[in-house]
């Protein structure tokens, strides 16, 4: 039987976290995150690109996709709803590769998940752990390095939209 500090030691080398105080109660925390992609997240990330990039979203489910929406209304899918659980969870596949290319199989995928935890004076604390980069392949390291880099922007932008949200 595999020792569980070896197991665990293992998870976090193929994993970042990340955790942050948001001045909102826990529904709007989960709101913003779900619902107001386009306003927080990075337009450089996407496919489409800043000038092209039309939308971002969630479908609100189990089973959903997270998705852009480019020029011409075409649409790229780039994550899988694996929990919806609001205002507490939410869990997503990453199905995007190091090499900025889909990846269709869910199974060579890494996974987000978002816990949202109501704290004293009506805040919120959001931990973010984007695992599995093993999935990734060979590239899976590296790529664990540049998105812990981009998680940092992206949850900085999260954070003001969410603070500007409740104001």
């Amino acid at each position: 039987m595999a020792d569980p500090d070896e197991v665990r030691q293992e998870s976090d080398r193929f994993s970042l976290r990340s955790s942050l105080l948001v001045p909102v109660p826990v529904e709007r925390a989960y709101a913003v995150f779900t619902g107001a992609l386009s306003d927080w997240w990075v337009r450089e990330y996407t496919w489409s690109g800043p000038q092209a990039l039309a939308g971002l979203g969630i479908e609100p489910r189990a089973g959903g996709m997270l998705y852009e929406i480019g020029p011409y209304g075409f649409r790229n899918d780039w994550g899988r709803v694996l929990t919806w659980d609001p205002p507490r969870r939410l869990v997503f596949t990453w199905q995007i590769g190091p090499d900025r290319v889909p990846v269709p199989d869910p199974a060579r995928a890494s996974e987000v998940e978002v816990l949202f935890h109501p704290e004293d004076a009506g805040s919120t604390r959001v931990d973010v752990e984007h695992r599995y980069f093993d999935r990734h392949g060979a590239a899976a390291e590296g790529y664990r390095q540049a998105l812990t880099a981009g998680w940092h922007e992206l949850l900085c932008r999260y954070l003001a939209t969410a603070a500007r949200a409740e104001d």
